[in-house]
């Protein structure tokens, strides 16, 4: 009996059961560092892509909310026009909300990317292969869901502070308290509706093209990782075929967010497009900017 409980003691004390809670634990700080790589990785990409656009995204807005005319030579002119009145930095007016915003909305976009792969690849039995395409869409979709809805009234305010000029709204607190009083709780969140519809086909097509790409890839090439430039590529290709599925609702986005500064009252998405479509028409109202460009 005695000799039978000491059997037990030294089997334990030489590693049979041991190793498996610290192969568990392993496996589990492997997954927390991943989770914190991915939060890091995307918001260290989307501070500094955001930043490099700034001016023309800025721009970009401007034009969205009005009913004049875009082209690249009337772009140039505000650009030009804002840089001699406001001085140079102005041209990044709005890029603290947007930092503010982007970094916390990159982060858990590309963390719930790798997150929702992992689900659906361990569903669809493909865990640690690539995604079938309908899964690969589906992951894209609900990470840039999860983003926008966790971060969304920082976007009303990025929108605000690109369109007016900075006597009206000193910083992005100012924004907050200044919309909340006048306007209310609820403003926070005009566009929201439309923000969601246009962000699932955005992030849905844009990883969906990403990843596409990368396996297309893989297999003619023999390398699992593209260079650099390869990377860039294929993401510059993934946002101008999510952009282009979503630019309509990313328009009805902005006028709905701006409606309280420029005078319009912007209450349904189909009122919204509507009016668009009256007054400018379907390429230059719903498509303006992108088309034009």
């Amino acid at each position: 009996m005695g000799s039978g409980v000491q059997e037990q003691r030294a089997s334990l004390t030489q590693g049979e059961v041991l190793p498996l809670a610290s192969s568990s634990q392993s496996e589990g700080l492997k997954q927390t560092r991943s989770v914190i790589n991915s939060l890091f990785s995307g918001a260290l990409a989307g501070a500094v892509a955001k930043t490099a656009v700034a001016p023309l995204d800025r721009t970009k807005i401007i034009f969205q909310v009005s009913s004049a005319r875009f082209s690249a030579k009337e772009a140039y002119r505000l650009i030009y026009r804002t840089y001699l009145k406001e001085g140079f930095f102005s041209l990044w007016r709005g890029n603290s909300a947007t930092m503010v915003r982007v970094i916390p909305y990159a982060a858990i976009q590309f963390c719930a990317h790798e997150q929702y792969k992992g689900v659906l690849g361990g569903y669809y039995g493909f865990q640690g292969n690539a995604l079938p395409p309908v899964p690969r869409l589906l992951a894209g979709s609900m990470a840039g869901t999860t983003a926008a809805m966790m971060t969304y009234p920082l976007d009303m305010v990025r929108a605000r502070m690109a369109v007016t000029p900075k006597e009206m709204y000193s910083n992005i607190l100012h924004v907050f308290v200044r919309i909340s009083r006048e306007e209310g709780m609820k403003t926070l969140y005009r566009g929201f509706t439309p923000t969601i519809l246009g962000v699932a086909p955005y992030a849905g097509l844009s990883f969906f093209t990403y990843e596409t790409l990368k396996k297309l890839h893989a297999e003619h090439s023999g390398r699992q990782q593209p260079y650099s430039y390869e990377r860039l590529a294929f993401g510059a290709c993934a946002g101008l075929i999510g952009q282009s599925a979503s630019y309509p609702l990313d328009v009805v986005r902005r006028r709905m967010q701006t409606a309280g500064v420029t005078g319009h009252t912007y209450r349904t998405i189909l009122g919204t497009m509507r009016e668009i479509v009256s007054e400018e028409g379907v390429i230059r109202g719903l498509y303006k900017v992108w088309v034009q460009l």
